[in-house]
């Protein structure tokens, strides 16, 4: 094993020693002050090494990272899109970073500025009244918005308006973020194309029902047609339209969900407006309502008064509690703001046409090998069920993976449920045509290669630094400290 691709503790030797933190402004260590029963009885298990070995450790471990920044990441429901490197420029404004949350308005009228800023373009794009921009990621946007929609029906004293509609199709998140809410979960099946199965969602519509969550177009990537008939249904019922706002890339600037009928619906600022995701964070999940929901919108909420003033303001007795620290996470907002004002009104009305053309572009190019459940003109991603030659019993899982060899990013796999061997692909707008066809063409070579030395396929990653894993056992019992690592070699 090459040095570098040891464990950091593995290249711990004692007496190594990197950095020696300065004593405090009072002369002490730093611990004065913290009460006795707070203080370690024994040194923290850390590793000793020196400043080099540290930073030649983490360099060559994000170099063995994969991201947007180095290859093609065609991840399905995910929208995995190239963050400019404009807006983390911007984000890094000293003017920006420096403050602190709890400065005095007048001393942040540039931020609240910013923020007010960023709710009024929000709420133009979605064509809803108002937004919050308070939740930290899209699930908390999400029980966020169930929480007003709950608080709605509460407030007109309509308490048994418990039950939340979400399709078989939907994200994961829908019905755990309804559930978390206090909501009970009712499931409207979806017709072959993935689109909601209008009969069989009007037997649910009677006065228990608070609700619909919908992504649109629907996991599958296709628009849902019957939405004006859907929300006509849903709104005779007395309940509210919830839209799930992953899926919002292909629609951005040219339809928005407030003119389709919805009433709520989160945004996910990390997927569609371009700001870094993954490894569980940084995110953004604002929160847009329709005129008669406004007043339920968390606390605290930044207003402009009549002298151009920004104000931080949680006088609304009707509106949710915090739900989160502060104003929620700046910066990714502050990205999401500067992708907005890069593009202008009059570019962002193509991201949406230029993501679908993509999509389509590799779906046609590729149905010929891999099995198409749906046939028609994709929004931003689709669908194959697999292989179509599936005589070899090389499954999705094995693409995916030989996918990895070729330095190509996998999409996402297994998901949706509707199909046994489903591969979701989503290639975003920014990709260029040469990229597409290099995987197009790796893509080819694959099913080529599942017919003619199948177990290439099946054995694959066969170059990666690391090899096939068994996912069931790290899953069922991870090993997550050094200690434990050496215990288990033991």
């Amino acid at each position: 094993m090459k040095n570098y691709d040891k464990i950091i503790f593995e290249l711990s030797q004692p007496g190594r020693q990197g950095y020696s933190l300065p004593k405090d402004n009072y002369g002490t260590d730093g611990l004065s002050g913290i009460p006795a029963e707070l203080l370690r009885e024994k040194d923290a298990e850390l590793p000793e090494v020196s400043e080099l070995d540290v930073v030649r450790h983490y360099t060559n471990l994000s170099n063995k990272n994969f991201g947007v920044d180095t290859g093609f990441y065609p991840l399905g429901s995910c929208t995995m899109k190239y963050n400019p490197k404009i807006n983390e420029e911007l984000c890094a404004l000293p003017a920006f970073t420096s403050l602190h949350p709890q400065q005095n308005e007048e001393s942040v009228q540039g931020a609240l500025e910013l923020y007010y800023n960023l709710q009024q373009m929000l709420s133009e794009l979605a064509g809803l009244k108002e937004f919050t921009l308070n939740p930290y990621a899209g699930a908390h946007g999400e029980l966020t918005g169930l929480m007003v929609m709950k608080k709605y029906h509460e407030a007109k004293g309509d308490h048994k308006r418990t039950k939340v509609i979400v399709p078989d199709s939907a994200h994961g998140t829908n019905p755990a973020s309804a559930m978390v809410a206090g909501l009970e979960v009712v499931e409207v099946k979806s017709k072959p194309n993935g689109s909601i199965d209008v009969e069989d969602l009007k037997p649910l519509l009677d006065d228990t029902v608070a609700g619909i969550m919908m992504t649109n177009p629907n996991t599958l990537g296709m628009f849902e047609t019957e939405i004006t008939e859907i929300a006509k249904l849903v709104h005779e019922a007395g309940g509210l339209l919830y839209y799930d706002g992953a899926n919002l890339n292909p629609l951005l600037g040219k339809v928005r969900p407030g003119d389709m009928g919805f009433d709520i619906m989160h945004i996910n600022l990390h997927k569609t407006f371009s700001t870094p995701h993954g490894g569980g964070g940084p995110g953004s999940g604002p929160v847009g309502v329709a005129p008669h929901l406004v007043k339920h919108l968390p606390n605290p909420r930044v207003v402009k008064d009549e002298n151009g003033k920004f104000h931080i303001t949680s006088n609304n007795e009707d509106a949710l509690g915090n739900i989160s620290s502060f104003l929620g996470n700046f910066g990714v907002m502050m990205r999401a703001y500067a992708y907005i004002l890069t593009l202008g009104k009059e570019n962002i009305k193509n991201v949406g046409p230029l993501a679908t053309l993509n999509a389509n572009y590799i779906k046609e190019n590729l149905k010929d090998d891999y099995l198409l459940p749906i046939e028609g003109v994709c929004k931003h991603e689709f669908v194959f069920d697999g292989l179509r030659d599936k005589s070899t019993e090389v499954t999705t899982l094995n693409v995916a993976k030989r996918l990895l060899d070729y330095g190509f990013h996998a999409p996402t796999i297994y998901f949706p449920l509707l199909f046994h061997e489903s591969m979701m692909i989503e290639p975003t707008e920014t990709e260029s045509k040469d990229t597409l066809d290099q995987f197009i063409a790796v893509m080819h070579t694959i099913a080529k290669e599942a017919k003619e030395n199948p177990e290439l396929v099946k054995n694959a990653p066969n170059n990666t630094i690391v090899r096939k894993l068994d996912e069931t056992t790290a899953a069922k019992n991870p090993i997550l400290t050094f200690k434990a690592l050496k215990e288990n070699e033991a």
